[in-house]
């Protein structure tokens, strides 16, 4: 399969090439600077990649800048997660361009259904169409207990 590639602003870009991404900067963005991914192995990182529509945001010089993902069935549903941008690479309208490229990216053309959580980029979100459930109510989850800590 060859790498999808799409030019964003200030010689940015994003990339499907699952081989071009620093696994190392992204465990390290999720272990020290994200609310909601602490505690993921490299392992954990290796897989998560592996096993979803992962999109790489890439620096003019290439080095990882951010980074998103779908977990997705690639047919009607898709879940976007892990959306961020690093630090020093903010401010500059990356993330709109990060979004769409997983969104618009060819293998999920067919899904109709995305969900995401977010605690803070509502506004980012909306203007893709993200809204609020329309039935809250219908909408539930399980999370598998933590195992106890190792004494």
């Amino acid at each position: 399969m060859s790498e999808l590639r799409t030019e964003l602003a200030h010689g940015y870009f994003t990339s499907d090439d699952k081989a071009r991404m620093d696994i190392d900067t992204i465990h390290r963005w999720f272990n020290e600077d994200s609310a909601w991914a602490r505690g993921r192995t490299r392992e954990t990182v290796e897989r998560i990649i592996h096993y979803a529509l992962a999109i790489g945001l890439y620096a003019p010089d290439g080095t990882q800048a951010g980074f998103a993902r779908a977990v997705t069935d690639y047919t009607l549903n898709a879940r976007l997660t892990d959306v961020f941008i690093l630090p020093q690479h903010r401010g500059k309208g990356l993330a709109t361009g990060l979004v769409r490229a997983v969104l618009e990216h060819p293998s999920v053309s067919t899904v109709k259904a995305w969900t995401l959580s977010t605690d803070d980029a509502h506004g980012l979100y909306a203007k893709f169409g993200f809204t609020a459930p329309k039935q809250p109510e219908g909408e539930m989850e399980w999370r598998r207990p933590r195992p106890p800590a190792a004494i």
